[in-house]
């Protein structure tokens, strides 16, 4: 029972969302509020592609996003690699030092960062959204050298007599064996990257280049005033392929799950 509820205090946002999306402009702002429209307006969808530039901001959020996780996965993959297989004089220190930048508020490094990108020229464009990505990240590292830690070391000491290099063992042993964990940290940094806002809101200046967050935010304001049933569908049309991708992956995830389990037997 406590589940269910639990389950309900989640889910009720993106039902009312959802009903929101379906509703005319009259029946939004009705007192008290009622979750079945009595109009179904299903036109909501079509007029706020046309309303807003959706297409062009789901184009570049998808860019940024795809472009992200490949960056995070292969860069922190490769660098929890080298803390796992390779040998080399403080090692444990700098993973030490890794893992406390995790403490570090990202408010605390806007401004910093913000004159870096200013002087490369990457202000205004999408280059500060996904290019430091490819530098990985600290808790994708320790989440991946935790997976590899558990691979066994006689397979990959079998391949070095045969003459393998550190990079083939890599793509042929670990990467295989660890697709379960590189899809969640692809997933996850995929997920992060579509949903930020903060981001795009310091980097982009010209509409063209921005993503749906940051494209909705705009548009919530827009005209003096927000059309709730518009943003809602909008919002609804923003949502769905994360919980379509989700879906998709689940099985993935659960069967992820049993191999790092079987690594141990």
């Amino acid at each position: 029972m406590t589940l269910i509820v639990t389950c309900l205090v989640f889910v009720f946002p993106m039902l009312w969302m959802l009903s929101t999306s379906l509703k005319p402009l009259s029946e939004t702002m009705r007192a008290p509020p009622h979750w079945i429209p009595e109009e179904l307006a299903l036109s909501n969808y079509v007029e706020t592609v046309r309303y807003i530039p959706f297409w062009t901001y789901a184009k570049n959020t998808l860019l940024i996003s795809v472009l992200s996780a490949f960056g995070m996965t292969l860069s922190s993959a490769l660098v929890a690699y080298s803390f796992t297989r390779l040998e080399w004089p403080g090692k444990n220190l700098l993973f030490a030092l890794t893992l406390t930048t995790m403490m570090v508020p990202y408010p605390v490094l806007m401004v910093p960062l913000y004159g870096l990108f200013r002087n490369l020229g990457w202000t205004g464009t999408t280059l500060p959204l996904w290019v430091p990505n490819f530098f990985g990240g600290a808790f994708n590292i320790f989440l991946l050298r935790q997976f590899f830690q558990r691979v066994p070391s006689s397979i990959a000491e079998a391949m070095m007599l045969d003459g393998a290099s550190e990079l083939e063992i890599f793509r042929r042993i670990y990467v295989p064996l660890a697709k379960s964990a590189l899809s969640v940290v692809a997933f996850f940094q995929f997920v992060y990257s579509w949903n930020e806002l903060l981001g795009p809101l310091l980097y982009l200046t010209e509409q063209k280049s921005f993503t749906l967050a940051l494209g909705l935010q705009a548009y919530e304001g827009q005209l003096g005033g927000t059309e709730w049933h518009y943003l809602m569908a909008a919002s609804v049309l923003t949502t769905l392929p994360i919980v379509i991708l989700f879906f998709l992956l689940q099985r993935g995830f659960l069967r992820g799950l049993s191999s790092v389990s079987s690594l141990d037997a």
